[in-house]
């Protein structure tokens, strides 16, 4: 952060007269509640640190290491002596005191704005470290941090540092944090959409190179046909040959190749009815995989829209699930799933993906299709209990995110699966449905 920053806002935070309460939110975010519930985050990652407000901001766990629990035990429900910069440096010291029943306790609280310095040091107040959110050794700095050892000061910078003002203090601290957050959601789509498009790739070049049917067919019909020959040229063919010549239906030469594998002209001839009859089931077939392909890649090319379009780390975060990444169990590669709120919600990726949700999914799990149009199909699993709105929402939009590029407003229609009867495949006939809107815009 700039120095004339940190200058106004810690000229803002001596209003303050008590810390309510401290503690880590992340691995380098401190939350502190002044006074009765005025809530302040110091994001202390080194080289990228700054103080943000916000309407809330989710604990990732519960820290006990003996940084937090000093934290804890000297600053909840601590006084606020004095706030200030500490050598008018990019350093904002907290002089607080907790009245006990023994004695009254003075205790320092630095945020160190450095750079690649950047701390949370605790002090006593003869300035002996007590704790600190990184300790720093004399091999890596010329001011250790460790505890029990006296801190010296920073050097003081060699130059004077720049005048930004501030029309709005507070209205500042929640630009940041909108920044910090934009910031994040810049760098996440980034790594997921390159995931993403290397996946696609993949997928675009197998697609690429499977086989043409028109060529699997003229293949069967070619090695058929020479095992045909070769059985009615049989007497002809002495042990010795490798290549055999013989004449075609219609009387032009044939030469086929004899392999020394086989050892009878008979076995040779079973061998070319066997390639036959795969590049005839193979090109029978090969509609299907083309089809199961193509379906992939709409719905990879349907992700990264999904994400591009993405408004907040949230939405990332509901994408791309750390408890089913962390899991290493076989998945199925025709359902997506994802967690909102602890629900399951499974998506059909292609047809085969919507039929295996229909037949697999139990009677008061929940089912979204968009209305009146061809869309992927939706299973909420719910266990029997009650889904709150706000997941149906959010699967809602997950099935128009998955199955429409164009930006507008979309119905989805939901029921539970018992309501939903089969017709053929992932064809459907459902009743005693509810209908809710998704705006796209």
């Amino acid at each position: 952060m700039k120095l004339s920053h940190l200058k106004q806002i810690t000229a803002y935070l001596q209003k303050f007269t008590k810390i309510s309460a401290i503690y880590r939110v992340s691995d380098t975010i401190i939350k502190i509640v002044f006074d009765r519930d005025d809530e302040l985050y110091f994001e202390m990652q080194r080289s990228n640190s700054r103080i943000f407000k916000c309407a809330s901001y989710a604990r990732s766990k519960v820290y006990n290491a003996p940084f937090d629990v000093l934290l804890a035990k000297r600053f909840n429900r601590a006084n606020i002596l004095n706030i200030d910069l500490l050598n008018s440096d990019k350093i904002i010291r907290f002089k607080t005191s907790v009245a006990s029943a023994y004695k009254e306790e003075i205790t320092f609280l630095q945020f160190e704005f450095t750079g690649k310095y950047t701390n949370v040091i605790i002090l006593d107040e003869n300035e002996i470290v007590l704790e600190a959110l990184r300790h720093v050794d004399l091999f890596s700095s010329f001011r250790e941090v460790r505890v029990g050892q006296k801190l010296l000061d920073v050097l003081q910078a060699p130059f004077e540092a720049k005048e930004y003002p501030l029309d709005d203090v507070e209205q500042f601290l929640y630009d940041e944090y909108a920044k910090e957050m934009q910031d994040k959601l810049s760098s996440l789509k980034k790594q997921k959409i390159s995931l993403l498009n290397k996946k696609l790739k993949k997928l675009e070049k197998l697609s690429d190179t499977l086989d043409d049917e028109n060529e699997l067919e003229a293949e069967a019909m070619k090695y058929n046909r020479f095992g045909n020959l070769l059985l009615a040229n049989m007497h002809n063919v002495k042990p010795y040959q490798r290549v055999v010549e013989v004449d075609d239906y219609d009387g032009t030469k044939v030469k086929i190749e004899l392999h020394k594998e086989f050892s009878s002209v008979a076995m040779m001839a079973n061998s070319l009815f066997l390639r036959s009859k795969k590049a005839k089931q193979r090109a029978a077939h090969m509609h299907i995989e083309k089809n199961s392909l193509l379906c992939k890649i709409e719905h990879m090319k349907l992700f990264i829209h999904t994400v591009e379009e993405a408004k907040d780390v949230a939405k990332i975060q509901l994408l791309f699930p750390k408890n089913i990444q962390a899991k290493k169990v076989k998945t199925n590669d025709s359902i997506e799933t994802f967690w909102i709120d602890g629900y399951k919600v499974s998506l059909g990726k292609n047809e085969k993906g919507n039929v295996e949700l229909l037949q697999n999914a139990r009677a008061k799990d929940i089912w979204l299709h968009m209305k009146e149009r061809p869309s992927a199909h939706v299973i909420i699993t719910t266990d029997k209990q009650n889904v709150p709105q706000s997941v149906i929402d959010g699967a809602a939009r997950l099935c128009v995110d998955f199955t429409m590029f164009q930006k507008d407003r979309y119905l989805v229609d939901y029921t539970p699966r018992r309501e939903v009867t089969i017709q053929s495949g992932a064809n459907v006939l459902y009743n005693k449905y509810k209908t809710i809107e998704i705006d796209t815009r």
